[in-house]
């Protein structure tokens, strides 16, 4: 799937804010990932882990976010509305009011009507607590839970707005609230690949003329106790018992699986003419976005949402400056994404430049393409392409050509962003910082 670009109708971006392990603020973000910090290390905030470790858990982790930063990030009218919120919807409408921050849009003076929202979350899930009072309430002399009394003794204990706090299209909701966008708005949740998703499905009302911004991104805060164990059972978590913060080790021939992680990034998209004419700084242009599912076959998945950007972007596999790869840490995703780009790039598959970001921020699932975006397009502004932390020994078998080391430079300032899911769902978008 693609959408191809309409005549006159080119998206650009205005506006970015990020929340990662890294740091707060776009500023400070590209400031610590061109420094190489590492936001992988053992999670002490809460109990929120990716991997036992001895001594604690392993996880990349936004020690320095909490409700009163969410608080002091929204407007104000709308502070009230952070107490039924759960993590991962707090760092989503917070990212976004910061994009729209750094945007400079004024909100008030905007057609509300040709504003909208897109955005990506992956499930969310209440703290195994929140259930104690509801079920110890439901048991009879013998301690044994009756199901017959949760109506009347049970569920009456749960908060009344429970359910709000978690709901995946909740963060949607709250920030066309907040910016009162009266326009499309959508929400998205296919784990990985939701980023990507948000913003080409944000692009292609823009494009038809639908909106004129859109405020689009992703939210995911994995160190949860449900998620976790999810994690646990359906792929590999990576952890290095001689170095914790290298657990994560993108294309590396010894690398073991993903890291945990939680953040958001969001972004303000508008139509081309509309950002000039309020004088808007233009960071970058959204070209082309793609995607496909193929289930069982990741490889053939990664290749043709990749082919499906370009022919949105109008543009050749040539035209791709480099790579910003999902890089799971995974030894079996890792190769088969190399192997996509071998398919797609073809004798230019071992040269294009190749950079994950996971290494340094984990794996959000959800928000983890657009923080990584994030990176490149930041990068872009001063010429250079992030590295990638910990890929050591890069995998012969995998054949990339991966940044590593420090941030590499670049003549070419363009960048296609790639996710899949475990799956066989995956995403790409490109980006553009010269047109």
């Amino acid at each position: 799937m693609s959408h191809r670009q309409t005549p006159g109708r080119r998206v650009v971006i205005t506006g970015v804010g990020v929340i990662s392990p890294i740091g707060i603020g776009r500023e400070t973000f590209w400031t610590n990932l061109a420094a190489g910090k590492c936001g992988i290390g053992p999670v002490a905030h809460q109990f929120h882990g990716a991997a036992a470790v001895p001594g604690g858990f392993v996880g990349a982790e936004v020690a320095d976010f909490d409700e009163k930063t969410a608080r002091e990030l929204v407007p104000k009218a709308q502070r009230k509305s952070i107490k039924v919120m759960c993590r991962d919807i707090q760092m989503g409408t917070a990212s976004a009011m910061m994009a729209v921050a750094d945007s400079g849009l004024d909100v008030t003076s905007v057609d509300h009507d040709r504003i909208g929202v897109d955005f990506g979350a992956n499930l969310m899930y209440s703290p195994p607590t929140q259930l104690n009072d509801p079920c110890w309430n439901c048991l009879d002399d013998d301690q044994q839970f009756v199901m017959q009394r949760w109506a009347h003794d049970g569920l009456t204990k749960m908060e009344p707005l429970w359910l709000l706090k978690y709901l995946p299209n909740m963060p949607a909701c709250h920030i066309a609230i907040f910016v009162d966008a009266h326009g499309p708005s959508n929400s998205v949740t296919q784990n990985e690949a939701s980023g990507n998703l948000a913003l080409t499905e944000a692009l292609g009302v823009i494009q038809r003329g639908a909106a004129d911004v859109m405020v689009a991104g992703a939210t995911g805060a994995r160190l949860h106790e449900f998620k976790v164990i999810h994690a646990a059972l359906w792929g590999e978590l990576g952890y290095r018992p001689s170095d914790p913060a290298a657990s994560c080790r993108p294309f590396d021939v010894e690398r073991t699986g993903e890291v945990a992680a939680e953040g958001a990034c969001s972004y303000v998209l508008e139509e081309e003419s509309h950002a000039r004419a309020r004088g808007a700084t233009i960071l970058g242009y959204l070209s082309g976005g793609g995607s496909s599912c193929v289930a069982g076959n990741r490889r053939l998945a990664a290749a043709n949402a990749i082919r499906a950007a370009l022919r949105s972007a109008d543009l050749s596999p040539d035209d791709v400056g480099h790579v910003n790869a999902h890089g799971l840490g995974s030894p079996e995703i890792d190769l088969e994404e190399a192997q996509a780009l071998h398919d797609v790039f073809g004798s230019r598959g071992g040269e294009i430049p190749v950079t994950s970001l996971k290494g340094a921020i984990g794996n959000s699932a959800a928000a983890a393409g657009t923080l990584e975006l994030a990176g490149s397009l930041l990068a872009l502004q001063q010429g250079v392409i992030p590295q990638t932390l910990h890929c050591d020994q890069p995998d012969p078998a995998c054949d990339v050509n991966v940044v590593r080391g420090e941030p590499r430079s670049t003549n070419l300032r363009s960048v296609l962003n790639l996710n899949l899911t475990r799956f066989g769902q995956a995403s790409a978008v490109v980006v553009q910082c010269d047109i």
